[in-house]
């Protein structure tokens, strides 16, 4: 009897134990007052007006893309809010559809990740996800605690795979959240990438590691996230749509995992002279398909990229027969290491890291050759 009471006071330690590594503590929240974050600049989008707040699209395209397009451009991919704060702690509250991915992590479907410009740089602070458990619709976390009270300025990446429909942003009374003074990642030329799941952050596990807003970090440029999950199908109305962003730096486009060759032969060239004929100077820079590590074995696989990234090669090739200029190309060569992959197509950080390390030389290379 005695070891079976034992027994069953191991377990519930045991037990104990994980819950409280599993949910830390909480600070009591009637000493947390909430600010909604409409009262502060977001950037990543190609908008300003039209439609809910932390969307990528606006309501004018609903009904005009396709319905798979509307609703992934409904993710708050890229999106990122701005504000100032002399706080020892942030908070945050924000609702969204509670969707989730089994290769992805919580965090970066549906979560938040904080960033602060500490010693010239902006620096991972911490996240914000759900620890009860995927489907829920409404989350409260402490980003980040036990901070010296110091004005520092503080940039929130949303969502990657889910649609941010409410967000507040708390501190400890007496504090105070302002409007942020820095101007960084600078906005006013971003550089506006087209492309497919990858570029949309899958399978980053928070949504400061998708590449694209590595490459915002590293630059000091907005990114324009158009990421679509499998939908990257040179779809017309979203050139279109790329065209009406101001003073773009430069496009990328980055659609080849999803375009197969044969539409890359019939749609690339009137894909690229939507945005050329709106945006003459604008340099354009064309990216092939990343190398998969189970292509060495899948030979049908293999054949697939490898017609892929020849169709993207010859049309930028007939792209310069032509006499366009100030456009560039990325090879895959070099791209991806073998362990870059979650499931054999998306990345792991490590993979976003090493995406990024392949395509920042080039666009450092474009943005020095635009006057602005």
């Amino acid at each position: 009897m005695k070891r079976l009471f034992l027994l069953f006071f191991a377990i519930l330690l045991v037990s104990c134990a994980g819950k409280n590594e599993q949910t830390p503590p909480q600070q009591p929240q009637d000493t947390i007052a909430y600010q909604d974050a409409v009262d502060f600049p977001v950037y990543g989008k190609a908008y300003n007006d039209d439609g809910p707040r932390y969307r990528r699209l606006p309501d004018s395209l609903q009904g005009v893309v396709r319905d798979a397009v509307w609703k992934l451009g409904c993710n708050s991919a890229g999106l990122y809010v701005r504000f100032r704060s002399n706080a020892p702690e942030i908070h945050a509250k924000w609702t969204n559809t509670g969707y989730s991915m089994p290769h992805m992590t919580e965090c970066g479907v549906g979560g938040l990740d904080l960033y602060a410009f500490i010693d010239g740089e902006w620096r991972f602070v911490g996240s914000g996800f759900d620890w009860e458990g995927t489907g829920r619709t409404e989350h409260q976390r402490k980003l980040v605690g036990n901070m010296e009270p110091k004005e520092r300025e503080y940039m929130l990446y949303l969502s990657l795979y889910d649609e941010v429909k409410s967000l507040e942003l708390g501190v400890p009374k007496d504090y105070v959240l302002e409007q942020p003074v820095l101007e960084s990642p600078r906005n006013d030329a971003p550089i506006v990438m087209y492309g497919t799941s990858i570029l949309q952050g899958g399978c980053a596990s928070r949504p400061g590691m998708a590449h694209t807003n590595i490459i915002s970090r590293r630059l000091d440029h907005t990114v324009i996230n158009l990421g679509f999950s499998g939908n990257a199908l040179l779809d017309m109305e979203i050139a279109r749509f790329m065209t009406s962003v101001e003073s773009p730096a430069v496009y990328v486009l980055d659609y080849v995992p999803n375009s197969k060759a044969d539409r890359i032969q019939e749609n690339g060239a009137e894909f690229f002279r939507i945005l050329r004929d709106s945006h003459p100077d604008v340099p354009v820079i064309f990216v092939e398909d990343p190398l998969f590590p189970h292509g060495i074995v899948d030979k049908t696989n293999a054949e697939d990229v490898r017609s892929r990234n020849a169709a993207q090669k010859a049309l930028y090739q007939s792209l310069v027969d032509a006499g366009e200029s100030n456009i560039y190309y990325v090879s895959s060569q070099g791209m991806t290491a073998s362990e870059d992959f979650v499931d054999g197509i998306h990345f792991t950080d490590q993979g976003m890291t090493h995406y990024a390390d392949h395509l920042t030389p080039v666009l450092q290379k474009v943005l020095s050759s635009v006057k602005r």
